[in-house]
């Protein structure tokens, strides 16, 4: 637990040395999770969650050819 402890400080020390670096990365990190989350909230509200209607295994589509 004391050397978990120790890298946690080291790693802190180090992103201070280097504030280009830790914009960087931070950057990154919250672009990649909110386009995780854009596509996550995308496909759950299209592909898994239910029509919201009471039978729609009945629901089909008529044209006129």
């Amino acid at each position: 637990m004391e050397t978990l402890w120790k890298d946690i400080l080291f790693s802190i020390r180090s992103l201070r040395k280097n504030p280009g670096f830790t914009a960087a990365v931070v950057l990154t990190l919250a672009l990649g999770i909110g386009a995780n989350t854009a596509i996550f909230s995308v496909c759950d509200a299209v592909l898994l969650k239910p029509l919201p209607y009471s039978d729609p295994d009945r629901i089909v589509m008529l044209w006129e050819q």
